[in-house]
């Protein structure tokens, strides 16, 4: 692959030098917390407004209120991008799975088959979900939300699974599409 973008992206769009201040205060947020600045965000840093339209619906799916837990989101995010064979995603997320599960096999078995993971029947039915969006969106049916409602999902919730199927359906396939690479640290972390 080529070493455009400092290998963040197979694509010659560099981050602004300087980043706006609140953009730069971004970065030094996640560095402090995270020990890194995802590529993700690095790659978008080419355009300030796709930046900041990207985090802000990220920050509001994944960190904002909800009736599903921080993990149960990055459980979708990794069995979504497993689906569509996103790289950077798999590793990205199958990274915070492990980190807030505290368990290295929940975080392998969501990356390579989610079915084989020890998953209670709530987050069976939210992941059997959430394939089927991903896969058949089309074929979605009542039934279907029915079925997460047996499992104790509220439909507000169920707008939440949704959405966080949505958005990483669009993200993975705009991260295959330039060639996104994942921070290498991801790979070792909470193993």
């Amino acid at each position: 692959m080529p070493d455009k973008n400092n290998g963040v992206t197979a694509l010659d769009l560099p981050m602004v030098d300087p980043l706006p201040d609140d953009i730069q205060k971004y970065f030094d947020i996640c560095d402090e917390k995270l020990g890194l600045v995802p590529n993700v965000l690095k790659a978008y840093a080419f355009d300030m407004e796709k930046l900041r339209a990207f985090s802000a619906m990220y920050n509001e799916l994944m960190l904002g209120d909800s009736g599903l837990s921080k993990l149960e989101r990055e459980m979708i995010a990794v069995v979504v991008s497993s689906i569509n064979r996103c790289w950077y995603c798999q590793v990205a997320h199958g990274a915070a799975v492990r980190a807030l599960s505290g368990n290295p096999q929940l975080g392998e078995s969501m990356v390579m088959n989610w079915r084989m993971a020890d998953l209670d029947e709530r987050q069976h039915a939210m992941l059997e979900f959430a394939e089927k969006v991903t896969k058949t969106s089309s074929e979605t049916s009542e039934a279907d939300r029915e079925t997460l409602r047996q499992a104790g999902f509220s439909d507000r919730d169920i707008w939440d699974i949704a959405a966080t199927v949505g958005f990483f359906s669009m993200s993975n396939r705009m991260a295959s599409a330039v060639g996104m690479q994942p921070n290498n640290e991801y790979h070792a972390q909470n193993r």
